[in-house]
């Protein structure tokens, strides 16, 4: 039997800034926001290429805002990646080597932090 991994929770503090931070600044896809009650809005969100969406919302979760940690994206260049980020005015650590990979690191508005790897050729 398979097992996959296909929504993840991100709490926030308001989400139309993060939608649009998601959105506008990290290239996610806006997948659906529906005001489900008046208590939910759930807003699912997906990275290009990614089989793995996010949500966030209004009565998604009970985790504090910001409290999210290794938030993790695998992506072909991690320079390529940070590049693209600061572009779009989200900062982003310089590229670290790392004996696994290379990264670059960012925080939405929350402070939920993600890490971007390049994988590395094993030999």
């Amino acid at each position: 039997m398979d097992w996959k991994l296909e929504l993840v929770a991100v709490p926030v503090s308001d989400v139309d800034r993060a939608k649009a931070f998601y959105t506008e600044q990290v290239g996610f896809n806006a997948d659906m926001d529906a005001q489900v009650s008046e208590g939910l809005r759930f807003v699912q969100l997906t990275p290009p290429g990614s089989a793995c969406s996010i949500v966030i919302g209004a009565g998604i979760t009970d985790a504090a805002p910001g409290s999210v940690v290794g938030m993790q994206m695998v992506v072909a260049s991690a320079e390529s990646a940070r590049q693209q980020l600061l572009a779009h005015g989200v900062p982003a650590t310089d590229v670290q080597e790392f004996p696994w990979g290379r990264f670059t690191f960012f925080s939405d508005p929350d402070g939920n932090k993600w890490a971007v790897q390049e994988l590395i050729p094993r030999s």
